[in-house]
């Protein structure tokens, strides 16, 4: 290694994000005008590594750090990681992830005066990485190996033997490292539960970030069986895995992410009652097995196949009750409006799964109000609050209305399309609340984009991009004047979007 300046590079061969962000590094490595001093440091061995250098046109030198020394040294979280090192080897910046912001500041502290990454090239403003090589858990004394990316085969579960005389819960409890007991995958019923699809076992339904670990039949099916699912629930199992791992969704992201955000899962269709799920009182709560174990199982996929386990991966500050099992279906049966999966282009008669990334629920309360549109002053206060009541145009938001609110709606001649255009259009944030003494307001470029309204008499922000970044689904039971609110994640390109899968 050359004492600096220099930038290293620390990637691995199979992480999508390292691939995104080569080309970068190349133009960065073309226009510093220093040879050489652009260093490439891969986690992975020689063969992989080169495949890499092909298939990314890598014009810069590359160096194997398959010891992990270097990458024990900078300590990177994630990789792509970049340090800026000054003549003396000294770290004068850093960046973790791709952030093209970051990476145009990077290139200027380097002399570079041109943008390297332009807004609008094709790809997205920033992405999250994955886990570090050398922060990866060991399996039997061997460190994890790159993966394939396209692999359609997987390899069979790992057996696990049971000392005698040992209790098996507890040793599924301590080898799987969730605080919740799980049911011991015995091969007896992972077998079980592989009679619920058709499915051949070492077929890969998706690759789980952040750590990309290969969903096959076999593997999903033991989590299952962990979570507590009936064989039959792996029918609605196959298609939310498939649509957690959409890229669209981004779980990626939400898995790394340092806010509350927690996949819900929305069941809609005939598949409801075949598969026993909940729809009415008590909806989020553990009322249902189908719903309690079908969240479950998600959540342990996500972080067994996914590794995204809390305090390593999984930086949230403050969590979600919603990561032990975050699961509901839609109480079609009372609401006078289309369902959820009918918005989202499917048949009313066909079944479908949907997934969405939300913090925990915000309870509306409205027992007093005799007409539309004041029930829906107390959705929309409630509205205002989402992500921060001084953010606009990030997030989404879905309103859970329960069936009395929807018949005062319904009695005031609203439809569902009605109540999205109203609470958008009278959803804002007063622009004095930007204005307070001490210059704490949001970032002018951000307050710059906001769209300005005057609503109720006064001058606002609108708080939502347009009516669809309002979801609305009804559940719950049918006693009781009380609705709910779900703020959401990052949205757009940057951030998370609704997927909706069939169930067959």
């Amino acid at each position: 290694m050359l004492n600096g300046p220099q930038l290293l590079f620390f990637f691995e061969t199979d992480c999508p994000t390292c691939r995104l962000i080569s080309g970068y590094v190349n133009r960065i490595a073309e226009r510093w005008g220093a040879s050489g001093r652009v260093v490439g440091i891969s986690q992975d061995p020689e063969s992989a590594t080169q495949s890499f250098r092909s298939d990314c046109s890598v014009r810069f030198q590359t160096v194997l750090d398959t010891d992990w020394r270097l990458s024990r040294q900078y300590d990177p979280s994630t990789v792509p990681a970049l340090f800026l090192l000054d003549a003396a080897g000294r770290v004068t910046r850093s960046q973790i992830g791709f952030d093209k912001s970051e990476l145009n500041q990077l290139a200027a502290a380097m002399g570079i005066t041109v943008p390297i990454a332009e807004p609008f090239d094709g790809n997205p403003d920033s992405k999250p990485g994955c886990m570090s090589r050398h922060r990866e858990p060991v399996v039997d004394g061997e460190a994890l190996q790159p993966v394939n990316v396209y692999v359609a085969r997987g390899e069979r579960a790992s057996r696990l033997t049971v000392g005698a005389g040992e209790d098996a819960w507890e040793y599924a409890a301590r080898t799987f490292r969730d605080p919740l007991p799980v049911v011991p995958p015995t091969e007896d019923r992972v077998r079980l539960m592989l009679d619920g699809t058709p499915l051949a076992p070492d077929q890969v339904i998706g690759l789980v970030p952040p750590c990309y670990g290969a969903a096959t039949v076999e593997k999903i099916a033991a989590n299952a069986v962990m979570a507590g699912c009936e064989p039959r629930l792996m029918r609605i199992l196959i298609p939310l895995v498939r649509a957690a791992c959409d890229e669209r969704l981004n779980i990626h992201g939400v898995q790394a992410t340092t806010h509350f955000a927690a996949p819900l899962v929305i069941v809609n269709g005939p598949v409801r009652r075949e598969l026993d799920f909940w729809s009415a009182g008590n909806v989020f709560s553990n009322v249902a097995r189908s719903n309690s174990t079908l969240g479950r199982a998600l959540q342990l996929i996500l972080i067994n196949l996914g590794g995204a386990r809390p305090g390593e991966i999984d930086m949230s500050t403050l969590g979600n009750p919603g990561k032990f099992s975050y699961c509901i279906a839609e109480n079609e049966e009372q609401s006078p409006w289309p369902p959820l999966h009918v918005d989202r282009g499917f048949r009313a008669n066909q079944s479908a799964v949907t997934i969405w990334c939300g913090d925990g629920i915000h309870g509306v309360g409205e027992h007093t109000a005799r007409h539309g549109k004041v029930l829906l002053k107390a959705i929309r206060r409630t509205l205002a609050t989402v992500w921060s009541y001084r953010v606009c145009m990030l997030p989404e938001a879905i309103v859970i209305f329960s069936p009395e609110h929807v018949r005062t709606l319904h009695r005031d001649g609203f439809t569902k399309e009605d109540v999205r255009r109203h609470l958008w259009e009278t959803t804002g944030i007063p622009l004095r609340y930007y204005d307070d003494e001490e210059g704490d307001g949001a970032q002018p470029q951000a307050v710059a984009q906001y769209e300005r309204v005057e609503i109720d008499g006064e001058p606002c922000y609108r708080k939502f991009r347009s009516p669809e970044s309002i979801h609305i689904v009804v559940a719950g039971g049918t006693a009781g004047k009380f609705s709910a609110v779900i703020g959401s994640w990052v949205t757009g390109p940057r951030g998370s979007q609704m997927v909706t899968y069939p169930v067959e």
